[in-house]
């Protein structure tokens, strides 16, 4: 376990450890973690240029004021966008390419707590939509930007963060993958796994860019209290309230965590080095700084089994059975 400590002694070396002027997309960050994660990476990063993406424009507006008031002299942009529609995500991403030469730092945690197998104008799984294929087809899209990022002279920062359920991956579903005939307790694992495996297609193309799918732990925000509907959602809220403190991440602290992951040379290439924690972690294959890291709440990243579940599934070519597969959705819908 990395403590809160290391977490905070690290992000207080990014002004210094970590070049100017930084370019970073946060998508789904008007609130939650998201949003508390961009609030520090406004706090620590000099002179950043962020681009936040997201669908509450008087959320947007508040954000904006306290990240400005955080650091005057960062640059905060908003881009109002549903991310569940693919279209969208390819829009925005021609926009921002037509701006930024490079990226250094893409942060994903959009999306929509959808249980009910309902489908998308596009003909995607809600659920799998914005979290799944809209965040895979955003860093496809931004590839280009990342990569160039980590070609620059040291220091330098290059990485891809997924905010969803690292180090439960597990049993995978080749013949649905959109999960639309899953049972519940099926598609957590399944989802965990497709993540992964669509994010080591994705470092195949970019060996300078690390990506990072993450696992939270239970934060208290509104996607927990307020936005999963009916029964489950009054049953996480009881939980959550009751639970309080001692099962619940603080928001803020998680904020704290996903800057870190953001930053650390734990998950290398780049990085914060020198302190507590950055020592460079194994990658889901195994091997020390591979560049694919599946990570739970405590930076710790996923042990033996997944490691081996993953490999045998790779030997299986399921890692090319679900790119081909996000691919092919794409491209369905960009003729649409």
């Amino acid at each position: 376990m990395v403590t809160l400590p290391a977490i905070r002694a690290s992000n207080e070396l990014i002004p210094t450890a970590l070049p100017p002027n930084l370019v970073a997309i946060f998508a789904g960050a008007t609130s939650g973690i998201g949003e508390a994660t961009l609030k520090e990476f406004a706090t620590k990063a000099v002179r950043p240029r962020v681009y936040f993406i997201g669908r509450n424009q008087e959320a947007a507006d508040r954000i904006t004021t306290e990240c400005k008031a955080l650091n005057p002299d960062g640059e905060f942009n908003f881009i109002k966008a549903d991310l569940s529609s693919m279209k969208n995500v390819d829009q925005l991403c021609e926009e921002i390419i037509k701006i930024e030469a490079v990226l250094n730092l893409l942060f994903m945690s959009q999306g929509v707590p959808s249980l009910d197998k309902s489908l998308t104008p596009e003909g995607l799984h809600l659920l799998l939509a914005p979290a799944y294929y809209g965040r895979i087809l955003m860093a496809s899209n931004l590839l280009p930007l990342l990569t160039r990022a980590s070609q620059a002279t040291s220091p330098s920062l290059s990485r891809v963060i997924s905010v969803a359920a690292g180090t439960s991956e597990g049993h995978f579903y080749p013949a649905d993958i959109p999960a639309l005939t899953l049972g519940f307790r099926a598609i957590k694992g399944h989802l965990c796994t497709l993540m992964t495996l669509a994010l080591s297609a994705l470092a195949k193309q970019a060996p300078g860019v690390s990506f990072v799918h993450t696992n939270p732990g239970v934060v208290r925000t509104q996607y927990i209290t307020h936005r999963v509907p009916g029964l489950l959602g009054a049953v996480l809220s009881a939980v959550t309230w009751i639970a309080g403190s001692w099962l619940c991440v603080p928001v803020a602290e998680s904020g704290e965590r996903h800057l870190w992951v953001c930053t650390t040379a734990r998950f290398a290439p780049g990085g914060v080095e020198g302190v507590e924690g950055a020592e460079v972690a194994k990658g889901t294959d195994g091997k020390v700084g591979s560049g694919v890291y599946s990570i739970d709440q405590y930076g710790e990243v996923a042990g033996e089994k997944v490691v081996k579940l993953l490999e045998e599934y790779r030997r299986q070519g399921m890692e090319d059975i679900a790119w081909n597969h996000t691919m092919g959705e794409v491209e369905r819908i960009r003729t649409m």
